[in-house]
C-alpha cells in the first residue's frame, strides 16, 4: 500500500478566516474558496486561454495607468507587469484553475488573476509567494479596478480574439466551397424546392450559393468587433469610477489600445456600461445566424449525398469511419452530423446569454460568468468545426456525374425554360404527359409542332439552363391557353 504523500502547503488568510494553500500554488486564499465554493462545471477558466490572456491585459494596462497617475510605485508597477506579460505568453494558464461557472459575476476569477500575478511578480523579486507585504493581490494588482470592469473587459478582449480566429476559418471554408462551385460548373443537375423537383441548375452553382452565404456570414461577425472595442474601465464597482483616480479611465484606456492592438474606447456613461450586457446578446446572436445557417448547408451535403443506392445519391463525401456496426459496408455522413450538433449547442447557448443579459438586476448584472462560458465556448467549437468541415469533408467531395445527369436527362423541370416560347398551358400538359408516359419532354415539344429540334436544343443547352443571358432570339406571342394543342407529328 503507497503511503499518502503530504503536499507542502502555505496558510493564507482573508476576511474570513485561514486556509492551506499548495505551497508551489500561484493562486492564494480567495481562490482556494472559489474551488471549494464551486465545484460544478469542472472546467477551469484555463479552458479559455483568450480569456486569460485578457486579463494579463487588463491587468498591465491597469499597472501602466496606476504608474503613470503616482498611484503605484514604478517598482512595483514594473513587477505586475513582468508578471502580466508571463500571463499574456500562457505561462501561468494552469495557474487559472477556478471553475468557469462561478457566483459573484466573476470575482473569482479576478481574484484568481490578481493572486497569480501577485505571486508570480513576488517570485520575479526573490520573495517567496504570500508574502504579500511586499506586493499585494488586491491593493497592488488590482488598484484602481473592481471585477465588475476588469471581467467583462477581459471577455471582450477574448471574444474579439475568438471572433478573429472564427472568421478566419470561416474565410477559408468559404474558400473551399467556391473552389468546388468552380469544379462543378458544368455539371448539370435538377434542382429542388420543397424537396420536389424543379428547374434545371448546375452542381457549381449550389455550391457557390454555400461560400456566398458564408461570406455573408462572415461579413455580420466582422461587424461585432467595434461594439467589443467599448469598455468600462475605470468604472470599478457600479460606474461612478470609487477608489479610482478621475484621470485613470483615459490612461487605462490608451494603455490598453497600445497593448492589445484594438481600438479601445472607455463607454460614455460608465453606470450604463457596467449593468448593460447587450453586446453579448449581439455576438451571441450574429454566432447563432452562422451556425445554424451552416447547420442548414450540412443538411444539404447529406441530403445530396444520401443513398448511396436508395438516396439522392448526387455527390459523395469523403468516407471518414465504418458507419454501423451491424450492418457492413455502412458509411454515414458523421462530420456534417457533427456540425448540425455544434449548431444545436450554440442555439442553446444563445437562450442562455438571453435569459443571463435579462436576469440582471440594477447596477450590475452577476451573470456574467454563464455569458462568458456560452459565447467563448460556442466561438471554439465553432472555429474547431468549420475547420473540420473544411479539411474532413468538403475539399473531399466529388460529384455523381452519371447519376445527376441521368436525372436530368429524365426531368420533365427543363419544359420550365421553354415556358415564354410555347406558354405555360401547353408547358404543363407536356409535363403532365412526359410523366404518366415516361416520355423526354424536348421529343414532346418537337413531335407537337411548337418549336423545332434546333430551338430545343438551343434553348435546353448549359448556360441557358444554369442562367446565363439568352442570345438574341424573339419570344414568339404566346397561343391562346384555351387553344388545343396541334395534332402530333405522325
Amino acid at each position: 500500500m503507497v503511503a499518502d504523500v503530504e503536499v507542502p502547503v502555505r496558510i493564507e488568510s482573508d476576511s474570513l478566516g485561514s486556509l492551506s494553500v499548495p505551497a508551489d500554488a500561484y493562486w492564494g486564499v480567495h481562490t482556494a474558496r472559489a474551488l471549494e465554493n464551486f465545484p460544478v462545471s469542472r472546467r477551469p477558466v484555463s479552458v479559455y486561454p483568450d480569456f486569460v490572456r485578457a486579463f494579463g491585459a487588463v491587468k498591465k494596462a491597469a499597472a501602466r495607468a496606476n504608474m503613470e497617475l503616482g498611484t503605484l510605485d514604478p517598482d512595483r508597477g514594473a513587477l505586475v507587469e513582468a508578471a502580466c506579460d508571463d500571463v499574456m505568453a500562457g505561462m501561468l494558464d494552469d495557474q487559472f484553475v477556478v471553475g468557469i461557472i462561478q457566483g459573484g459575476a466573476g470575482t473569482s476569477t479576478n481574484m484568481n488573476a490578481n493572486e497569480v500575478i501577485a505571486n508570480r511578480a513576488l517570485e520575479i523579486a526573490g520573495h517567496a509567494k504570500g508574502e504579500y507585504q511586499y506586493l499585494h493581490p488586491i491593493d497592488d494588482v488590482n488598484r484602481s479596478q473592481s471585477t465588475n470592469d476588469v471581467y467583462p473587459t477581459a471577455l471582450k478582449i477574448a471574444l474579439c480574439a475568438g471572433i478573429q480566429g472564427l472568421v478566419a476559418e470561416l474565410d477559408l471554408l468559404r474558400e473551399a466551397f467556391a473552389e468546388k462551385g468552380r469544379e462543378f460548373a458544368h455539371q448539370l443537375k435538377v434542382g429542388r424546392t420543397q424537396l420536389q423537383d424543379a428547374v434545371p441548375m448546375t452542381l457549381g452553382q449550389e455550391f457557390r450559393g454555400f461560400a456566398v452565404t458564408l461570406g455573408e456570414d462572415h461579413a455580420r461577425l466582422r461587424e461585432t468587433l467595434p461594439l467589443l472595442f467599448e469598455h468600462n474601465l475605470g468604472a470599478t464597482a457600479i460606474g461612478t469610477g470609487i477608489t479610482a483616480d478621475p484621470r485613470y479611465a483615459d490612461a487605462v484606456n490608451r494603455h490598453l489600445r497600445d497593448i492589445t492592438g484594438l481600438d479601445h474606447s472607455t463607454a460614455s456613461d460608465l453606470v450604463e456600461a457596467t449593468s448593460d450586457t447587450g453586446v453579448f446578446m449581439s455576438v451571441s446572436g450574429a454566432m447563432k445566424r452562422s451556425a445554424i445557417k451552416l447547420s442548414k448547408i450540412c443538411n444539404d451535403l447529406r441530403l445530396l449525398s444520401s443513398g448511396p443506392q436508395a438516396g439522392l445519391g448526387e455527390i459523395n463525401l469523403p468516407p471518414r469511419q465504418a458507419g454501423s456496426s451491424i450492418m457492413p459496408g455502412k458509411v454515414n455522413p458523421v462530420i456534417p452530423e457533427a456540425i448540425n450538433q455544434i449548431a444545436f449547442s450554440i442555439a442553446g447557448a444563445d437562450v442562455t446569454v438571453t435569459m443571463a443579459a435579462e436576469a440582471g438586476q440594477l447596477q450590475l448584472n452577476a451573470f456574467e460568468p454563464v455569458i462568458a462560458h456560452s459565447l467563448l465556448q460556442s466561438l471554439a467549437w465553432l472555429r474547431r468545426g468549420c475547420r473540420m468541415l473544411r479539411v474532413n469533408c468538403v475539399e473531399g467531395i466529388t460529384a455523381n456525374s452519371s447519376r445527376l445527369d441521368a436525372m436530368v436527362a429524365s426531368s420533365v423541370g427543363v419544359i420550365t425554360a421553354l415556358t415564354p416560347y410555347i406558354g405555360y398551358g401547353a408547358a404543363a400538359t407536356l409535363a403532365k404527359e412526359a410523366l404518366s408516359g415516361d416520355r423526354d419532354v424536348a421529343d414532346l415539344v418537337v413531335e407537337r409542332g411548337l418549336l423545332t429540334r434546333t430551338e430545343v436544343t438551343r434553348l435546353l443547352a448549359l448556360e441557358k439552363l444554369s442562367g446565363e443571358p439568352l442570345e438574341t432570339m424573339p419570344i414568339p406571342v404566346l397561343p391562346d391557353a384555351r387553344a388545343p394543342l396541334p395534332p402530333a407529328e405522325r
